[in-house]
C-alpha cells in the first residue's frame, strides 16, 4: 500500500471511528452534508406588515442612502446601475437608489447554489430548503474549564477546526473560529486558510480583513481545486459586515469585489445594535437591515451578475441600563422570523441568528439563551447558520466546551427537522395489535425494527437515575463536555491529502509571508 493510501485508509478509519464516538445510538442515517429541511418555516407576519417594512427599507435608501467610503471603483458600478450619487468628501460618497432600483439588481443573484468541498461527499447547498451549521466565528479570545480565558492561538484555531470535523451535525468548517494572536495580523490569514484545508474536508470561509488577503485565500484555493473549477464553481465564501449605520466601507466593498469578480460566495451582514447602530424597536431594524444587506448584495451583481450572494441579519437587544450587548434574548430571535420571510421574497439565501450567548460560562444561561436564538434561525428558515458552536461572553470567547454542548444540540436540531414520517410502518398499529392490550412492547417486531433510529440519543446528557449520577460523582454537563472535547482531540486523525497539494500550499503560504513585514495591528 502506498503513503498516499495508507494515510487515505487511517483517515477513513479515524472519521469512522470519530462519527462512532460523536454519536452513540444515534440515527446513523442523520449524518448528511446539509440539512434537508422537512419542517416548514414559520410566516410570523401578514403581507401588509411586510410590505410596509419592504417600504421602509426603500425610504431608507431612497431618502437617506447609503454612505460608501474610499472605493471609486464601487461608486462608478452603482452610478452606472442608476444610483444618484453626491460627494461628501474626496473619499466619501452618498448613494440614493429609487425605490425597487436594488432589489431589480438582486434579481440575477441565485436562489440556492452549492459550495464545493475537498471532498465531494461534504460540498453543501445554501438556499431554498438546505439548511448548513457552521462554528462560531469571530472571537478574540478562546475559553475552557482548565486554563480560563485567554488569548486564542493558531493551535486553539487548528483544534477548533478538528472539533467542528469531527462532529457529524456540523456541515462546514467555518471562518475565523478563533484569532490566532500569536501570528501577525497580515499573515494569520495565511494559517487559518490552510488550516480549514489541512484539517478539514469541508467547505469553509475565507478572509475578508483586506482585498490582498481575499485574493490570497482565493488563490490557495485554486492550488487546493486546480484554477479551472474555481472559475467555475463556488468553492469559498466571504464573510462581510457593514458599518452600521448605513455604511460601507472600501476594504469592505473591495473585499467583495475580490469575491464576486473570481465568481466566489459572499455573505452581507449588518451588525445592528438595537438604540447604538439601528432604531430600538424591531421592525425599525429589520427595515434598516433589509436596506443594508440588500445593497451589499447588490455590489456583487453588478460586478458577476450570477455570483452567489447571501442576505444576513445580525440582530441584537441592548441593556439600556449598562449599553452591553444582549444576546439570546426573544426580540432579536422574532426579527430572525421576519428576515427568513423578506429573504424568501426575494428568494435569496437567508443566514441569521445562531448560538448566541451573554454567558461567562456553559451554563444553564448560556444554554437557554442559545436555543432561543438557533430556533428563531430554525424557525426562520435560514439556510447558513454561522455562530452555531462554541459563541460564549457576547462573541468574545470561543468555548470549548459550549463547542460540544452546541454541536449535541444541533444533533437534536437535525432529528428535530426531519418532521414526522406518517405512514403504515410507522403508524405502529400492527405493535399494539401484536401482544394485544395490557402487553409491553419491548419485544414486538416493530420495536426491534426501530430502536436502532426512532429517537435522538445526545453523546453528552446524563438520563440515568439521580442515584446512579451521584455515584459517579455528580459530573455536570460542563465537566462532561470538558472531557468530550478532550476525548474528540486525542482520536482525531487529519483528512488525506495530496502531498504535492499540500507542498503547493506550504510554499504559497512561505513566498507570500517572506513578502511581508510583520504588523501585528
Amino acid at each position: 500500500m502506498t503513503e498516499v493510501s495508507t494515510t487515505r485508509a487511517r483517515g477513513r478509519r479515524s472519521r469512522l471511528h470519530t462519527r462512532r464516538d460523536s454519536t452513540p445510538g444515534q440515527n446513523p442515517h442523520l449524518r448528511v452534508p446539509f440539512i434537508t429541511r422537512r419542517v416548514p418555516p414559520y410566516d410570523l407576519l401578514d403581507e401588509e406588515a411586510l410590505v410596509r417594512i419592504e417600504q421602509a427599507a426603500d425610504r431608507i435608501l431612497a431618502e437617506i442612502g447609503m454612505e460608501f467610503r474610499e472605493d471609486p471603483e464601487t461608486v462608478e458600478l452603482f452610478r452606472q446601475a442608476g444610483g444618484k450619487v453626491r460627494q461628501v468628501s474626496p473619499e466619501t460618497w452618498n448613494i440614493k437608489f429609487e425605490p425597487g432600483m436594488i432589489r431589480e439588481i438582486l434579481r440575477t443573484a441565485p436562489s440556492r447554489f452549492t459550495q464545493h468541498a475537498r471532498n465531494p461527499a461534504n460540498s453543501v447547498e445554501i438556499g431554498g430548503d438546505a439548511m448548513v451549521f457552521a462554528p462560531s466565528y469571530g472571537s478574540p479570545f478562546v475559553m475552557d474549564l482548565d486554563k480560563g480565558r485567554r488569548y486564542g492561538t493558531i493551535e486553539d484555531f487548528q483544534n477548533l477546526v478538528k472539533l467542528a470535523q469531527s462532529s457529524p451535525w456540523l456541515h462546514h468548517s467555518g471562518g475565523t473560529i478563533c484569532e490566532p494572536t500569536d501570528i501577525p495580523v497580515n499573515k494569520r490569514h495565511l494559517d487559518m486558510v490552510y488550516a480549514h484545508m489541512r484539517y478539514s474536508d469541508r467547505a469553509f470561509l475565507g478572509s475578508i480583513t483586506a482585498p490582498e488577503r481575499a485574493r490570497d485565500s482565493i488563490e490557495m484555493c485554486r492550488i487546493l481545486f486546480g484554477p479551472d473549477f474555481v472559475e467555475q464553481n463556488c468553492v469559498i465564501l466571504g464573510n462581510f459586515n457593514t458599518t452600521s449605520p448605513l455604511v460601507l466601507d472600501g476594504i469592505t466593498t473591495r473585499g467583495i469585489r475580490e469575491y464576486a469578480s473570481a465568481g466566489q460566495g459572499s455573505i452581507h451582514l449588518p451588525f445592528l445594535l438595537g438604540g447604538a447602530v439601528s432604531p430600538l424597536t424591531m421592525a425599525g431594524a429589520i427595515a434598516q437591515c433589509l436596506a443594508e444587506s440588500m445593497t451589499s448584495c447588490a455590489l456583487t451583481q453588478l460586478v458577476r451578475p450570477g455570483a452567489p450572494a447571501v442576505l444576513a441579519g445580525f440582530l441584537s437587544s441592548m441593556s439600556l441600563r449598562s449599553g452591553s450587548p444582549t444576546f439570546g434574548t426573544p426580540e432579536p430571535a422574532l426579527g430572525s422570523l421576519v428576515m427568513g420571510q423578506l429573504a424568501r421574497r426575494l428568494e435569496m439565501p437567508l443566514r441569521c441568528a445562531g448560538n448566541f450567548s451573554t454567558s461567562k460560562r456553559p451554563d444553564a444561561q448560556a444554554m437557554q439563551q442559545s436555543m432561543m436564538s438557533m430556533m428563531s434561525a430554525i424557525q426562520g428558515g435560514a439556510n447558513y447558520i454561522l455562530h452555531s458552536a462554541g459563541f460564549l461572553d457576547g462573541l468574545l470567547s470561543m468555548s470549548y466546551e459550549k463547542f460540544v454542548m452546541d454541536t449535541d444540540m444541533c444533533g437534536a436540531l437535525h432529528a428535530y427537522l426531519r418532521g414526522i414520517e406518517v405512514s403504515d410502518d410507522t403508524l405502529g398499529v400492527e405493535a399494539l395489535a401484536e401482544k394485544g392490550p395490557g402487553e409491553h412492547l419491548f419485544g414486538t417486531e416493530h420495536t426491534l425494527r426501530h430502536y436502532q433510529s426512532a429517537y435522538w440519543d445526545s453523546a453528552l446528557n446524563d438520563d440515568q437515575p439521580f442515584e446512579s449520577w451521584e455515584e459517579q460523582g455528580s459530573i455536570d454537563a460542563a465537566q462532561r463536555a470538558n472531557a468530550r472535547w478532550k476525548s474528540i482531540l486525542d482520536q482525531y486523525e487529519a483528512p488525506p491529502m495530496d502531498a504535492d497539494t499540500d507542498e503547493a500550499l506550504q510554499d504559497f503560504i512561505a513566498r507570500k509571508k517572506a513578502s511581508l513585514k510583520d504588523a501585528w495591528y
